[in-house]
């Protein structure tokens, strides 16, 4: 009797949609293991409006809630803020382990915009050098950023993408609530549940360093040297990963 796999599901962070997942979808369907990208609230194919951090995460609880209900286990799988998202929705029963792609682990006191604030280690990141995606933001009278730079946000985030790619990708980003990037989780998910990081070594989003750190917090961790977006400039990678852990 053939073993049961688990259903991958795959969450975007910052102004993605469930369309960055696709070249991993289509490898893990080539596979046979099931998977399945999340559009958060007002991202993506979803007509919105935009939520919050507590918003996305009743998202993809629902997702969980209807995968629980067809029997199946699941792999939570959090791209940068939505390793944010995975920590508070990854609670739910049905999540047999969580995948950090170069994502934001938080604790119960932090969130993405502090989770250096308390670490000294993270506190001394040298930034020198680095593109600062930051300036690639206006941010309106609502809260709501949108990367306004495609040159500097290609940089930042799609560094090793071929340029076609690239372009691609930037055409499809959206507008993103700060109030996201603001909140605290309200359950951390990997204090229990099984997890793995992947630090990107050549992230220009998410320092290596932090995530390096963040690590330390998950069942294991593995280092790539990519981008921030591996689920475009290394689609391959990510999909073996995933499917080495659904499959096990």
């Amino acid at each position: 009797m053939t073993p049961m796999t688990a259903t991958t599901v795959l969450v975007p962070g910052a102004w993605h949609g469930a369309w960055c997942w696709d070249r991993v979808i289509d490898g893990l369907t080539a596979k046979g293991l099931p998977a399945l990208a999340v559009d958060l609230p007002g991202h993506g194919l979803d007509p919105g409006p935009l939520s919050d951090l507590h918003g996305d995460a009743a998202r993809v609880r629902e997702v969980l809630d209807r995968l629980e209900a067809a029997g199946d286990d699941v792999v939570l799988v959090g791209h940068s803020y939505g390793g944010a998202v995975i920590t508070e929705a990854g609670v739910h029963p049905v999540v047999q382990h969580l995948v950090y792609l170069c994502a934001l682990a938080l604790a119960d006191d932090e969130s993405c915009a502090t989770i250096a604030a308390g670490d000294p280690a993270a506190l001394s990141i040298s930034q020198e050098g680095r593109p600062n995606l930051s300036e690639a933001l206006v941010i309106d009278e609502d809260g709501v950023a949108t990367l306004t730079r495609p040159d500097l946000a290609g940089r930042c985030l799609y560094n090793e993408c071929d340029p076609e790619t690239a372009t691609w990708a930037l055409s499809r980003l959206g507008p993103q609530p700060m109030v996201t990037l603001q909140q605290v989780p309200d359950a951390v998910a990997w204090r229990a549940t099984p997890s793995t990081y992947v630090v990107c070594a050549n992230d220009f989003a998410v320092h290596p360093e932090l995530q390096r750190i963040m690590a330390t917090r998950c069942s294991r961790s593995v280092e790539w040297e990519s981008d921030h977006s591996p689920f475009l400039s290394h689609p391959d990678l990510v999909t073996n990963l995933l499917a080495d852990i659904a499959g096990a």
